[in-house]
């Protein structure tokens, strides 16, 4: 039998395999094969099949995808990746800038690893239009919390994508947050908007979505009958029915029976699978420990499981890492210091560590065309330095670093004043920054609209802004 599949590359006739059942019995072996591998219908192809006949036509089943990095708090800019050392001590502060393997780009001497892959990033040191309170809304969707809103408000990033662009593969969800939910409310992802429940992300990390869906009970071996399958499904559906979110139930309901009957998820989450040197490159933390309590927790791992994912599947990840507002002082327990710069030299050198890692990684396996890497916080940091040895929030400048998606890397775009505190050139908008993020998922943030609640159809971007031009 010849069959016809066709990516966005090329339309290939590949030979398969054909799986033929006269009179199928099932036995208990039988059914948990079944189970474990998938079919695409009974007596029809089998899943392994056609994955080696794909593997077997030098075809690689691509698709877009974008790893979301958030820094919760708002990290400092003047001190990471626009230093002003001749400016005075009381705006600059200890740090250094050291050379990049770019010439004439210089960044903070506690970042060398990713001084040496300057080449593989895009800085933005101009990003405008933050606004200033601790609400990762912004981050997630790219609109002002203060502007205009339609009823139920703006869906997150991921969400829209995961409405306009569905499914790579039907056991992994299009959009996995790795987020762990901090207990100050604002710094969590905002969520679906009005596109509702069923386009909330698949949390991996924490939440009820991962406690239903994954049969961490119910191993693969155990899933041999329909009435364990049924009763995870009742049990979906009675907290789903519970929740009030019964219009979400066919998207559990299709996200639920990939997960139960597909491996392939549970081994995108389980890092245990990469070879030792990876985990080591990237570098580990303690998920328990949430910064300041109520940041993130510091989990370097989490950026190679979001590699994992967006191979196994997923078009958008977020995470959320760690806790970068230090204001100075004390923290609210009195455990710890909180001098801005004795927290950055705590936590530069595990970020330098596991976002080179990332970059280091996507290039080595040949997914830096595909794979958008962004990483960013809520605003900038006030230019002077408080008399409590911190910097305050900042919403004139706010800064961005990318990688991959095929971008045009190598460079800084934009510029600041002698002391970081106001735009000088090429202001960008949260409009162009979004636009560039659907553009390299191959979304026309100029052409694609989602109707809201009332029916009114919305642009996905602010004030219809098109992609950054010096990176696409």
């Amino acid at each position: 039998m010849e069959i016809l599949l066709e990516n966005a590359d090329a339309t290939t006739t590949l030979k398969l395999e054909v799986l033929t059942v006269s009179r199928p019995t099932f036995t208990a072996h039988s059914r948990r094969r079944f189970l474990q591998f998938g079919t695409l219908g009974l007596g029809g192809l089998t899943l392994p099949n056609l994955l080696r006949a794909e593997a077997a036509s030098g075809i690689r089943s691509s698709h877009k995808s974008v790893i979301f990095i958030y820094l919760v708090g708002g990290p400092p800019h003047q001190d990471m990746i626009d230093l002003k050392p001749d400016a005075p001590s009381e705006y600059a502060g200890p740090w250094k800038p050291i050379s990049t393997n770019v010439s004439g780009i210089q960044i903070c001497e506690a970042l060398p690893h990713l001084a040496q892959m300057m080449d593989k990033m895009a800085v933005i040191r101009s990003l405008v239009g933050s606004q200033v309170e601790h609400d990762a809304i912004q981050v997630y969707n790219g609109h002002h919390p203060k502007k205009a809103t339609p009823v139920n408000g703006w869906p997150q990033f991921g969400s829209t994508v995961a409405k306009l662009q569905g499914s790579v593969d039907k056991s992994v969800p299009p959009f996995v947050s790795l987020c762990y939910t901090c207990t100050h409310g604002p710094y969590n992802e905002p969520g679906p908007g009005f596109l509702g429940p069923a386009a909330n992300p698949f949390n991996a990390i924490m939440g009820r979505t991962r406690e239903d869906m994954v049969a961490s009970d119910l191993g693969v071996d155990r899933i041999d009958d329909r009435k364990s399958l049924l009763n995870r499904f009742d049990r979906i559906r009675r907290n789903v029915d519970a929740s009030g979110e019964m219009d979400a139930m066919d998207a559990f309901t299709q996200q639920a029976f990939g997960l139960l009957t597909s491996s392939k998820m549970a081994d995108a989450l389980d890092i245990s699978k990469e070879p030792q040197e990876v985990i080591e490159r990237y570098g580990t933390g303690d998920p328990t420990i949430f910064m300041d309590s109520n940041g993130a927790p510091r989990v370097p791992q989490s950026l190679l499981m979001a590699r994992r994912l967006v191979e196994a599947g997923a078009r958008v990840v977020t995470l959320n890492y760690s806790k970068w507002d230090w204001h100075g002082g004390r923290n609210t327990e009195g455990r710890k210091d909180n001098n801005i710069f004795l927290r950055e030299e705590e936590e530069f050198p595990p970020f330098d560590q596991c976002l080179s890692a990332l970059i280091e990684d996507l290039h080595q396996r040949g997914l830096d065309k595909d794979c958008t890497v962004v990483v960013m916080g809520e605003f900038g940091r006030t230019p002077k330095i408080s008399a409590r040895a911190g910097r305050d929030h900042w919403p004139n400048v706010n800064s961005v670093l990318l990688a991959g998606g095929g971008m045009k890397t190598g460079q800084v775009i934009g510029a600041t004043d002698k002391i970081a505190a106001e735009v000088t050139s090429r202001p960008v908008t949260y409009g162009e920054l979004f636009a560039t993020l659907y553009h390299n998922l191959g979304i026309s943030p100029e052409k694609a609209i989602l109707p809201d609640l009332a029916g009114r159809p919305q642009y996905l971007v602010e004030d219809n802004a098109k992609p950054i031009r010096e990176l696409v």
